[in-house]
This record gives structure tokens, C-alpha cells and sequence, in this order.
């Protein structure tokens, strides 16, 4: 979810750019009141938003290998399975609604145990009579292994044993393989989970960085995209190519061609650098040292404020040159900070109220945009795919039970406690956050209906 007021679906204003109807091409589509999410639409989000959960749950998978903990499953999408593949220990899974995804860790929430005394299994040994595989009777192999019986001991996360007792009364004790699975059918496998493979096991540090895995993973690609789209379109340089008709910089006598040379005597060096300047200036009038041609003269210019992005405004449209490698990464950067305030304003502004409930967008309305970015060009999806990246990045950090933030929050108190809150009360912390993130979807949902599809012009 994201705001969709003017000023932070606007991802292109500079702060001194022109905010009229004769604004570039290159500055952000307006919110279509009435729109038709057609196939273009539906597929452009299916992609953008699986890049997004891909990335954020690449994070997370990667250092819980790193750590050495059981990635049970790596899903793109909730319900029920499309596609699924075993791997190694992992199962890598697409599911029917492609609306997020997630990495199972064994032991981050508490470990069901699906074999119990009493069950009536069939084993697989290797070479060295270790258990490889448990096999319930439900299962078409269970028939044809020889070493079958009921189970009247066992320990699969510590000791690593299951004891079994035969129909002919014999009492058969088998170590177990430290990745054996239990196998339910054909298409229903778990490994087990020894202690030192599951999330909980491990270090403090090795957790956090777990969890904080995903959301910087959204936020480096953020960044990444933002800086491919300063080399795809340069930087603003000090060359004016156009200016507001009856803006400050038109009533000072600036002109298309014009170089910004200086600002109250200290020299420009790019577009960047003007821009502070005008900011700078709080609304007070500049001396501009202008050259035009061999003439070089100075000229007073005092920016008007814009209540709208909140900046003061000279007007003025900058000519973008090549970026050389330190300004791409720089200006990404610089792009990356720039949003990440704007996320954390409008948070605080719907936490104090300043903003409703009604100002929030929801799938319907991401899918929308993403519809028009994708048919603006590859430069607008670029970057609405660089601030969706970003949000989810960001939100995740938040301290709201079921996101990462809020374990983050929980791993922190074990650092404090000096040993961790109980896991079934922080199963049920995450799960009633889910609940209420799930009504709180529904309407902000039920609320894009309205504005996509009902509000009117």
C-alpha cells in the first residue's frame, strides 16, 4: 500500500522543474480516476510485484543458508501450489495468488511434529543403517520397504533415534540421518529438523541479520534502479532548456539556452547543486550569475513556494547531460534517501491522523499504475518499480506484529531478557498483526475499487 496523493506519486520533480500541465514527458503519470486493467495491466503487476517478493525473499534465503538453517520452502504467491520443484532440502514453489511470498525456516515458528509414538512407519536405510526415510502406511512405497513398525520411541531434533516394534514383536532401534524426510504421499515430503538447522538455534546476530535480510535486499534494488535510471538519463546540468512563461525565472529575463553559472557568488556545479541553492535561499531573492553567449550578467530571481511538493520553485527545466559512474551512484543515492523521508512522512502523517485511511492505495491501485507506467515506457516502470521496491522495503522495517520489523523487535527483547519471549505467544502476536493487516487490506482494497473504478472526473 502507498499514498496516491499528487505529491508522492510525482517521482520526477526536481523542486525547481515546472509543476504545470507543460511539465516534460519524463514526470509521473497522473492517476487515471477510471481505469482498465486489462491483460497488460494484470501481467505488467504480476511481473513487477514477483521481481519485488523474489528479491525481498532471495534476502531472507540467503543468509538463512549462510547461518546453516533448513529453508523448508521458497514461495512467490499465497494459496494453493501452481508449480512446485524439490531442490536439495528446499521445495521452490509459485502459488495462485501472486500477491507476496515467503521463505519457511524450520524453528522460526514452533516445530510440528508429524511422527508421534504410536505411528505405524515403514523405513529406508542407507549403507550405514541410518534412517534416510520414514514412510506412513498412506504412502504407495510403504508396501515394498522390508523394515516396518510401530513407533514407541523416537527423538528427530537432538539424539537424532526412532525405536520401532514389529508385528512379530521385536524391538528395532535405528539411528537417524540428520536429513532424512518423513513422507506422508507422493507429493508430501518434510526433512526434519535437527536443533543446530533451525532458526531458533541459532545467534542472536545470525537471526537479525535473517530477518533484515529481506527489506535491505528491497532497498539495494531500489537503489540499483534508481541509479540505472540516471544512466539511462543523465543528470541535470547547468544549461537552461526551458523556462515557465511568468514564473520568477521568466521574470528575472532567464531564457532557453541560458547557463547558471553562480548563486549569490558561490559557483553551480550541476543541477543538484542549484537545486540546493534554491532551497537555500527560503523564498529570499538570488543573484544569478547567468552567461548567454559571450555575455555574462547577473540577474535577481526569488523562488516562489509550492505548497503542493513543499519547495521553493525558480521554474526552470535543466538540459541532462551523459552522468559519468560517481554521479550514477551518487544521484541514486541521493534518490533513495530522498523517497525513504517522503515514505516516513507519510507514515507519520496517517499515524497523526493529517491523512485517512481513504488516501492509502491497495493492490487494485498499484496494479493500475503499474498498468500506466508499463504503458508510458520502460524508464516510468523503471522507477515505479525503484519506489514500490523501496515501500516494501521500508514497511517491512516497521515494528507491526507479522512483518520483519516486528521480529527484529522480538529478537531485540531476547537481547535484553537475556533469553527469548515464549514462541507460542509470539506465534500469536504475529498471527492476530497478520489478521488485522488482512482487514486492513480488505479496505483499502474496497477503497481502490471505488477510486479506480467508480469515482468520477
Amino acid at each position: 500500500m502507498r499514498r496516491t496523493d499528487g505529491r508522492e506519486a510525482s517521482p520526477t520533480m526536481t523542486g525547481y522543474a515546472c509543476e504545470s500541465k507543460g511539465c516534460p514527458a519524463d514526470t509521473p503519470l497522473p492517476l487515471k480516476n477510471k481505469a482498465v486493467i486489462g491483460m497488460q495491466t494484470i501481467l505488467s503487476f504480476v511481473i513487477v510485484l514477483s521481481i519485488l517478493v523474489f528479491i525481498h525473499e532471495l534476502g531472507h534465503f540467503l543468509f538463512a543458508k549462510r547461518a546453516g538453517i533448513l529453508v523448508r520452502e521458497f514461495a512467490i504467491g499465497f494459496g494453493p501450489k501452481i508449480f512446485s520443484r524439490w531442490k536439495g532440502e528446499t521445495l521452490y514453489s509459485i502459488r495462485a495468488l501472486p500477491l507476496g511470498g515467503f521463505v519457511r525456516m524450520a524453528g522460526e515458528d514452533p516445530e510440528i511434529v508429524e511422527l508421534q509414538t504410536g505411528s505405524e512407519v515403514a523405513v529406508e536405510l542407507d549403507d550405514q543403517e541410518r534412517v534416510t526415510g520414514l514412510f506412513f502406511p498412506t504412502h504407495p512405497k510403504y508396501q515394498s520397504l522390508p523394515v516396518k513398525g510401530k513407533v514407541t520411541a523416537m527423538d528427530l531434533e537432538k539424539d537424532l533415534f526412532v525405536r520401532l516394534e514389529t508385528e512379530d514383536g521385536r524391538s528395532l532401534l535405528y539411528d537417524v540421518h540428520p536429513q532424512a524426510f518423513l513422507y506422508r504421499d507422493q507429493k508430501e515430503k518434510t526433512q526434519i529438523a535437527p536443533l543446530d538447522r533451525q532458526f531458533s538455534s541459532k545467534t542472536l546476530g545470525q537471526r537479525a541479520l535473517t530477518i533484515l535480510a529481506g527489506p535491505v535486499f528491497n532497498i539495494v534494488l531500489a537503489a540499483v534502479l534508481f541509479m540505472v535510471l540516471v544512466k539511462l538519463t543523465g543528470v541535470e546540468s547547468k544549461v537552461i532548456h526551458d523556462v515557465v512563461p511568468g514564473s520568477p525565472a521568466a521574470e528575472a529575463g532567464l531564457k532557453s539556452g541560458d547557463v547558471i553559472r553562480a548563486v549569490n557568488g558561490q559557483s553551480i556545479r550541476d543541477g543538484d547543486d542549484l537545486r540546493e541553492k534554491v532551497q537555500q535561499s527560503q523564498g529570499q531573492p538570488m543573484l544569478v550569475t547567468v552567461q548567454r553567449g559571450d555575455q555574462v550578467f547577473q540577474t535577481k530571481v526569488k523562488p516562489i513556494w509550492n505548497p503542493q511538493i513543499k519547495q521553493y520553485l525558480m521554474n526552470v527545466r535543466l538540459e541532462q547531460q551523459p552522468a559519468t559512474a560517481t554521479e550514477v551512484v551518487v544521484k541514486g543515492a541521493k534518490e533513495t534517501v530522498m523517497w525513504t523521508d517522503r515514505i516516513f512522512e507519510g507514515f507519520g502523517q496517517l499515524i497523526t491522523g493529517k491523512i485517512g485511511i481513504q488516501a492509502l492505495g491497495g493492490p487494485v491501485q498499484i496494479a493500475s499504475i503499474t498498468g500506466q507506467a508499463a504503458e508510458a515506457g520502460l524508464l516510468a516502470l523503471i522507477r515505479w518499480t525503484a519506489l514500490l521496491s523501496l515501500y516494501l522495503g521500508v514497511f517491512n522495517l516497521l515494528p507491526i506484529p507479522a512483518l520483519d520489523g516486528s521480529r527484529l523487535v522480538f529478537i531485540g527483547l531476547e537481547a535484553l531478557r537475556g533469553k527469548p519471549v515464549d514462541p507460542n505467544k509470539e506465534s500469536m502476536v504475529h498471527f492476530v498483526g497478520f489478521a488485522l493487516l488482512m482487514v486492513l487490506m480488505l479496505a483499502v482494497t474496497y477503497n481502490d475499487i471505488m477510486k479506480v473504478f467508480f469515482s468520477q472526473r
